[in-house]
């Protein structure tokens, strides 16, 4: 496996989501009279305490914020102002008395949530993009959850070339002898499980692929959306960098909305959709010659 980090470069600082500070280099902090400091200069109770707020949220759904300060022994503001930071690092929704893992029209929840979601639709989806590959061919996967269940299939089209920044298909795919494995390097989102950023997308000018496949966060008036800037400056790169184009979709993603305006619809070869999607939000995406592969289920 091989890992492509572009060109060396400062990646924009952006509030959503935030990389973590694995994803960049920095230098060792040596421990001081007043504790052991993380990479980002928090002490190492603060990132374990976030740590902690995560995992049972992602658990439980919903906590309380009182629960949160109870169990963890601090104040109420202080819970606040976790909540804030993980928020805003996609890992989490704050609502009114508390945080949870659901997902609203404009978050989306972070991977580990996500992948459970549509998880039926998703595997129906994965077969029917499978058709699209060929072996000997050199295919670029996003760090989307859609894609990630088609990666689990791709070693039955091998030999293939795939690029990706997705570190959950580099795990995935990572002992597969069939498969030449090029990772794409930048700055890691922990709550994506992906490399995003300018470094990614430097890194990936200097490829092209034979197929791309791709998923996105929202479908409105024949666009996809996105919540981050730099989710989009990756896409739109993939995009430039692949001959041919699918996008794959489920059709809860026509109630969902983004931020960032990435690309038509009509930008893509294919768009693969499930049987699940109103003809409402299909009728109007034929009306601008979108080519649609719309996928029954058994």
């Amino acid at each position: 496996m091989s890992t492509n980090e572009g060109p060396q470069a400062t990646d924009e600082a952006s509030p959503q989501p935030q990389p973590s500070a694995q994803g960049r280099s920095a230098q060792a902090v040596q421990p001081s009279a007043q504790g052991q400091q993380s990479a980002q200069g928090q002490p190492l109770r603060v990132r374990q305490r976030r740590q902690q707020i995560r995992q049972r949220v992602t658990q439980e759904g919903f906590v309380r914020i009182d629960s949160l300060a109870e169990g963890l022994d601090v104040s109420i503001m202080t819970i606040h102002r976790d909540l804030d930071v993980l928020e805003s690092e996609g890992w989490l929704r704050k609502v009114r008395g508390g945080a949870t893992a659901q997902p609203s029209a404009f978050h989306h929840g972070d991977v580990a949530y996500r992948a459970q979601v549509m998880a039926d639709a998703k595997e129906h989806l994965a077969q029917a993009a499978l058709e699209f590959v060929t072996p000997g061919s050199s295919v670029l996967v996003d760090e989307s959850t859609t894609c990630l269940a088609l990666a689990a299939r791709l070693p039955e089209r091998e030999p293939l070339t795939v690029i990706t920044n997705s570190m959950a298909v580099l795990k995935l795919l990572a002992t597969d002898q069939g498969i030449d494995l090029i990772g794409l390097g930048g700055a890691y989102y922990p709550a994506y499980d992906a490399f995003l950023g300018l470094r990614t997308s430097e890194a990936i000018q200097s490829l092209r692929a034979d197929i791309l496949f791709m998923s996105t966060t929202a479908v409105t008036s024949g666009f996809c959306y996105h919540q981050s800037q730099e989710t989009v400056a990756v896409k739109r790169a993939l995009m430039q960098a692949a001959a041919q184009r699918i996008l794959i979709i489920d059709h809860t993603k026509f109630a969902k909305h983004g931020l960032h305006q990435l690309a038509p619809l009509s930008d893509f070869d294919t768009v693969i959709v499930d049987a699940g999607a109103a003809e409402r939000d299909l009728a109007p995406l034929r009306a601008q010659g979108v080519n649609l592969h719309v996928v029954t289920t058994p």
